[in-house]
């Protein structure tokens, strides 16, 4: 039976991070998939100019309806601008047990710019991080949720994945993308064992909703029953296939997106019907 998965997250009408990606990455995985807005941005490849979050009630409102009707199979929660709403979906979720939860802690954006108010973090400690599979911050967010200085190695980045998992913290998976080197390195974290990923670093601007598009892969290789070892593994295989063929899409100025549908669609994007 084909997965049906959930992604609780903002919104990009550039159309390469947030739920635009989730649904992306979920279709090219053979997923069904299902989104509940928790905030409209105006943003593009160049960065975000401004954010509009509904109230968390509206935000209820939308996963009582989904868990109404619909099986869900896995769940990715990404951006989450306030407190209030991280709490109306660890409601939502403690309601649910047993899902997979791939938490993937949006607090800063590929340009940069910082996103969710300042009391997301504590929020998210106490209500979400016991509630997820796997928690998948990049450098500063792992940082920020583990209240350390910004991993710049990958002995710091153990360190930030130990601290989060004594937080209470179920598995880590710390994503390396900031740290210098021909390599890009990923550590996961999970039950007392570390396992480093390593791939070669793909020299591209298009990094536009890397994150966004590994945690939805990764929450639907959980929702086909792969460990989640290995549901990282085949994440960052189609992850790194996305950033290889970028190139032949044409979108936007700045930090492009990567292309999730490289494995699906021909060469180049002709005679498609």
């Amino acid at each position: 039976m084909i997965p049906n998965l959930l992604s609780i997250a903002g919104s990009d009408p550039s159309g390469g991070a947030g739920v635009q990606a989730d649904l992306k990455t979920f279709s090219a995985l053979g997923c069904y998939g299902m989104a509940a807005l928790t905030a409209l941005t105006a943003q593009n490849t160049r960065g975000v100019s401004a954010v509009h979050v509904p109230p968390p009630e509206f935000l209820a409102a939308q996963l009582d309806a989904v868990f109404a009707d619909v099986r869900v199979d896995a769940v990715k929660l990404g951006m989450l601008a306030t407190g209030d709403m991280v709490r109306a979906v660890a409601r939502c979720l403690g309601a649910h047990p047993g899902l997979p939860v791939v938490l993937d802690p949006v607090l800063v954006a590929t340009s940069g710019d910082s996103l969710g108010a300042p009391d997301v973090v504590d929020a998210m400690l106490e209500h979400l991080l016991p509630l997820a599979t796997v928690v998948t911050p990049n450098l500063p967010e792992a940082a920020r949720l583990a209240g350390v200085a910004v991993p710049e190695d990958e002995d710091a980045m153990r360190a930030a994945a130990e601290a989060l998992m004594a937080r209470g913290a179920q598995a880590v998976l710390v994503k390396g993308g900031h740290l210098a080197g021909g390599d890009a390195v990923d550590l996961l974290a999970e039950a007392g064992e570390i396992r480093f990923f390593r791939a070669r670093r793909i020299d591209t601007p298009n990094t536009h909703g890397t994150g966004c598009t590994l945690s939805s892969a990764t929450a639907c290789y959980l929702a086909k029953g792969l460990p989640l070892a290995d549901a990282v593994d085949a994440a960052k295989s189609y992850l790194n296939g996305a950033i290889a063929d970028s190139g032949s899409l044409g979108v936007g100025g700045g930090h492009g997106p990567v292309h999730h549908f490289h494995a699906l669609w021909p060469a180049g994007g002709s005679e498609v019907r």
